[in-house]
């Protein structure tokens, strides 16, 4: 705990909203060190909703760590309330204003086809709609649609993306009514009517509910005198500021798993690798290439949209995972959990409870097969046999680690399965973790061949990691940890996220100007969010193909200026990054340096097919000043210049290194280390654009600062 008389500190606070429990940490903003924690349960059921946990936990939180309202200079919340929403379709009645005459007229129409999409069993998304022949006519059309029933209103018209006037005035006239509105213009730049019109809807059928809680949580923490930016955390793994949420609120769904792997990405500093989240029931996993999360366009209930999310795909394989048996061997884990049978982990009942215990299958749920077991005891209490027991009866399970029992309970636990397989106790639980991990291991080998990563590392969060992540990395050769207070992950996530926005724009053959032009737009997102200006980094993507302009902005809303540089073991760090290359210390070699990173490099060959190894690679590894590695390579060249020059030399190594074929030229991939940046300028194949965005990245350095620059041709 703090003490309340020490010199005051800013704080950073993070929650996270599930199901059961509201969970909330409290992180020094200039160390990241985390100064506390505590849960109360969500309140579903409270007049004021989830609100009131959220003020709780942070009251709670207050009063335990010793903070003062002052004291807190940022505040973020993850929720599952727009994804529950979703998945229970508990929405909003929407009307649909269609903009438009002809064949615009006809194809906004066609939409009302929406109000056959199931959300959920027995329950269809509920719209209306009304035509909008001419602007004019745009206040009645809202009139109309309320008269039908509508609660919240979209504007919908073709290729909007290029113009969107007609949108602007059935928003307008919406909100002059009090109410609320959204537009497909406003949801995302891409062309695709019926894909951007379903993502709107959806966003609308959320809005009313999304809106009204997060005016609660703001009155709520404002009279609680905290005046910290009020950010939710997106679904792709970054947060945004309490009104973009109320404008976007579909953003938020899917940010369960997202704000955990925030946590991975800030907390621990994970850059290639794989990030497992477990918890009771299930596995959720996502991929980490290059210090960056990878994204995609989301389904929800199977439907197709423009939500960008985490690209996360969930095993039902958890720390409370049942096991099921054939009577000889052990045939499953799961999908079942301890949770939906009833039953209390036996690893965690006292030793003198599993005394006698014998062996006897259960239904978790009367529906389910009887091939199930559980223990129990002599007193007549049953208890279930899970892969958290597993873990601890093998002795894998970190010690100070959440999901820690007592040995002895844990093999007590075992030893009647371990009997009736006719086998030790260590077998048995080897069995079971074995049998558990090939789900899990088959994504996990799906995700690094899909992605091409190298020599990921493995990193467990969630109060389940132990039961999943040791067993996973032994067994498959991958280096791995479970993340420093993985039971509250996703909070820390949550405090430690930066603000995000991606732009997305459909340019046929764009010029620089175009390109550049998208990338100002989201930077200048993130920075009306609150990020600092002089730490907004930007990703811009340009696919020729798609004719598809992408960038995605990230900043803090501070300038974090932590640097434990001093502080840093140069054999650790030297010790670190052989291991990542997968060669000894003594074949690196330090190849460039900055105040903020510095560039190792060494030769290594790769198994391949039929066990081959490689032709020998130049690999190459970026760390900052932590010593913490942000940039793997393969076959990259790397070259110092200062800003001033940086401009012409990347042109000319550019050339040298721009690969063509019967697809015309590809630039190799770029990325430039600015100050305390990495600037990822990999996204783009164009030589010209690629050369603009640098130049972007550069002017505002001054000409003789050191800059490195990292290239690596196109597989």
């Amino acid at each position: 705990m703090r003490s309340k008389t020490s010199e005051p500190t800013p704080v950073r606070v993070g929650i996270d909203v599930g199901g059961t429990f509201t969970d909330a940490v409290a992180v020094d903003a200039r160390t990241f060190a985390l100064l506390g924690q505590v849960k109360v349960p969500t309140s579903h059921d409270h007049e004021d909703g989830v609100a009131h946990g959220i003020l709780e936990a942070l009251e709670k939180l207050r009063a335990e760590v010793g903070i003062g309202a002052e004291d807190v200079s940022f505040l973020a919340h993850g929720t599952t309330q727009a994804t529950n929403a979703l998945l229970e379709g508990d929405v909003a009645t929407v009307g649909i204003a269609g903009v438009g005459t002809g064949f615009d007229a006809f194809a906004t129409r066609r939409l009302g086809a929406f109000a056959k999409m199931e959300l959920a069993p027995g329950r269809k998304l509920p719209v209306r709609f009304a035509p909008v022949r001419e602007l004019s006519d745009a206040g009645e059309a809202v009139d109309d649609l309320v008269r039908q029933g509508a609660e919240v209103i979209v504007a919908v018209e073709p290729f909007s993306v290029d113009d969107p006037e007609g949108e602007r005035a059935v928003a307008a006239a919406a909100r002059e009514r009090d109410v609320l509105a959204t537009a497909t213009h406003e949801i995302t730049g891409l062309y695709g009517l019926t894909k951007r019109a379903r993502t709107a809807v959806l966003n609308a059928g959320i809005m009313p509910r999304m809106v009204s809680t997060a005016d609660l949580v703001e009155a709520s923490v404002r009279r609680a005198g905290v005046t910290a930016p009020l950010m939710v955390v997106r679904g792709d793994g970054g947060v945004m500021s309490l009104p973009e949420m109320r404008r976007r609120p579909l953003l938020t769904a899917l940010s369960g798993p997202a704000a955990g792997v925030a946590g991975a990405l800030m907390g621990e500093k994970l850059s290639e690798g794989l990030f497992l989240e477990t918890g009771g029931t299930s596995t959720d996993i996502s991929v980490v290439r290059r210090g960056r999360v990878l994204v995609r366009h989301a389904h929800l209930g199977g439907h197709e949209t423009y939500l960008p999310a985490l690209d996360v795909r969930t095993i039902g394989v958890g720390g409370g995972s049942l096991i099921r048996f054939s009577g000889r061997t052990v045939t499953d884990v799961g999908p079942r959990s301890a949770h939906i049978a009833g039953l209390p982990y036996a690893c965690f009942a006292p030793a003198s409870a599993l005394e006698g215990a014998k062996l006897v299958t259960v239904s978790p749920r009367p529906d389910d097969p009887s091939d199930y077991v559980a223990l129990e005891a002599a007193d007549g209490k049953r208890y279930a046999l899970t892969l958290t027991c597993a873990a601890n009866a093998l002795g894998i399970v970190p010690g100070d680690s959440y999901a820690r029992s007592e040995a002895e309970s844990a093999r007590l636990a075992l030893a009647p399965l371990a009997e009736a397989m006719g086998t030790s106790v260590e077998e048995a639980a080897r069995a079971v973790s074995r049998q558990a991990m090939k789900p899990v291991r088959a994504v996990v080998d799906e995700l690094i061949r899909e992605y091409r990563l190298d020599r990921p590392t493995l990193v467990g969060g969630g109060g389940g990691a132990a039961a999943v992540t040791p067993f996973l990395g032994e067994d498959s050769g991958h280096d791995w940890r479970i993340a420093a207070h993985a039971e509250v992950i996703s909070p820390l996530g949550a405090a430690l996220a930066l603000v995000r926005e991606s732009v997305e724009r459909i340019v046929p053959s764009p010029s620089n100007a175009d390109v550049l032009a998208v990338r100002s737009e989201a930077e200048a997102a993130v920075v009306a969010q609150g990020a600092d200006p002089a730490g907004v980094e930007v990703d811009v993507t340009v696919d020729p193909q798609r004719n598809l302009v992408r960038a995605v902005a990230t900043g803090a809303t501070e300038l974090r200026t932590k640097d434990r540089a001093s502080t840093v073991d140069e054999d650790t760090i030297g010790a670190a990054v052989a291991r990542s290359i997968g060669v000894g210390p003594d074949r690196l070699r330090r190849v460039a340096s900055t105040a903020h990173h510095r560039v190792f490099s060494a030769s290594a060959r790769r198994q391949g097919v039929f066990g081959r190894f490689t032709k020998p690679v130049r690999h190459v590894r970026v760390v900052d000043g932590e010593g913490v590695i942000r940039l793997h390579g393969a076959g990259a060249v790397v070259e110092t210049s200062d800003a001033g020059s940086a401009p012409t030399r990347l042109a000319t190594l550019t050339d040298q290194h721009t690969r063509y074929g019967d697809g015309g030229s590809r630039a190799p991939a770029v990325w430039l280390l600015v100050g305390p940046k990495i600037a990822d300028l990999s996204g783009v194949l164009d030589r010209d654009q690629l050369l603009a965005l640098a130049g972007a990245e550069l002017k505002t350095r001054a000409s003789d600062e050191p800059v490195v620059m990292i290239l690596q041709d196109r597989r």
